[in-house]
């Protein structure tokens, strides 16, 4: 077994912090280029860093975390993903007539995102809309939903789930005879300014 001063430990810590800033970048869906770009420093540094071939100074590592928008502290973390508590999710400012949304994933996390919708009996969206996003996937976890896309309806009951592009016009909307809990999942995640409710999408008002 390997004593703490050992020359393995270094390089194992290197690993771990190179898999750490890999994982950040890819969640943030950038590339190495723009990470390197904006930290000031050659894309094959941070590629032999990423692999743990490179040892980093404190000034450094605080470049890259600024280019990641992460904190220097959470790569101490030995978590293998991050928690999102039931009591902690945030809220979504994108409701609709009767409608809550809570995100389920990291705020940071731009691969994809999870949004739980609570709507109210007959509540949903306004009218048709699209999203800047790949694909949109519906799983409704309670009552009924109504979802309209290009135009055709669907009924979805409990259990169901519906897959349809992102970039269609569509539509949600709880039945009359209940409240319905949606969980929604885009690829890629949204843009921050929808889910702060700037720059909205005509009629972006319940998802």
């Amino acid at each position: 077994m390997s004593s703490p001063d050992s020359p393995s430990e270094p390089r194992a810590r290197a690993v771990a912090l190179g898999a750490q800033l890999k994982a950040a970048r890819l969640a943030a869906r950038k590339s190495m280029a723009e990470v390197a770009d904006q930290a000031g420093l050659s894309k094959g540094f941070l590629s032999k860093l990423e692999r743990g071939l490179a040892n980093v100074s404190v000034a450094t590592l605080l470049r890259i975390c600024d280019a990641l928008d992460l904190s220097i502290g959470s790569l101490l973390q030995t978590s293998p993903g991050e928690i999102v508590r039931a009591g902690a999710r945030a809220p979504v400012n994108l409701a609709g007539i009767g409608s809550t949304l809570y995100l389920l994933t990291p705020p940071r996390e731009r691969r994809l995102q999870a949004i739980l919708v609570e709507i109210a009996p007959g509540g949903g969206s306004r009218e048709a809309y699209s999203m800047p996003v790949d694909v949109t996937f519906a799983f409704v976890v309670a009552g009924r939903l109504h979802v309209t896309v290009e135009g055709e309806e669907v009924v979805l009951e409990q259990g169901d789930a519906f897959t349809f592009a992102g970039g269609a016009k569509h539509a949600l909307r709880a039945s009359e005879g209940g409240p319905a809990q949606v969980l929604l999942v885009h690829t890629p995640a949204l843009p921050e300014s929808r889910l702060t409710g700037r720059q909205l999408p005509r009629g972006a008002a319940a998802q």
